[in-house]
């Protein structure tokens, strides 16, 4: 019989299999398919919430990437629905005006209990996105388990290892808070989706 050659990478992904290691996610710095740096992008990672939406605003710079600013915003449980969704709004114009960043990411789904939670955390997705679109930024969503596979490696990792990832990754000096570290993590993860050569689409809202 002929030989049959591989490739270095084949033969690591070999001895994953065999062996039983876990994926490593790859660094969210590589160049594009285009073989360009990604240095200088700006991402906003948003994970809307009635009382509790957080965001991140990263950009892509070497060694890592360096984070402009990332918090939360929070609406005591007595304000009425409108009142928060007029803050939500606010506050993440607010942000895009500062920051100006070329893109905006989203998780493509979430969970809801029961109908009423549904439609109270779709209408705070909405006043988020609208803020966002209104000014130019594109929108992107990213599946929950994507994002945990880019940051983790693993795609039913808990919301703490999401945590530790993301300070580690962005060298913060404290762990973020839940949801703002769920938003760094989705600009994270679509910095690093948009950073490799792939046949499908990223999926706009």
């Amino acid at each position: 019989m002929p030989p049959v050659g591989i490739s270095t990478r084949q033969f690591h992904q070999m001895q994953e299999r065999l062996t039983g290691s876990r994926r490593v996610p790859a660094p969210v710095l590589q160049a594009g398919p285009t073989g360009r740096s990604a240095d200088g992008r700006i991402i906003l990672g948003l994970d809307p919430s009635l009382r509790s939406t957080g965001y991140g605003v990263i950009q892509l710079a070497r060694p890592r990437p360096r984070v402009l600013v990332h918090g939360t915003i929070s609406c005591p449980a007595t304000w009425p629905r409108s009142r928060c969704l007029v803050k939500i709004g606010q506050t993440l114009r607010d942000v895009v005006r500062r920051h100006k960043p070329g893109a905006c990411v989203v998780e493509g789904l979430f969970y809801a209990q029961n109908l009423q939670t549904a439609l109270i955390m779709g209408e705070a997705r909405g006043a988020a996105l609208a803020a966002v679109a209104e000014a130019g930024v594109e929108v992107f969503e990213l599946a929950p388990r994507k994002v945990k596979q880019a940051i983790v490696g693993y795609g039913a990792a808990q919301k703490e290892a999401v945590a530790r990832m993301v300070q580690r990754l962005l060298a913060l000096p404290g762990l973020p808070a839940p949801d703002a570290a769920d938003a760094l993590a989705l600009a994270l993860a679509h910095a690093q989706e948009t950073s490799r050569y792939t046949l499908a689409p990223l999926k706009k809202v």
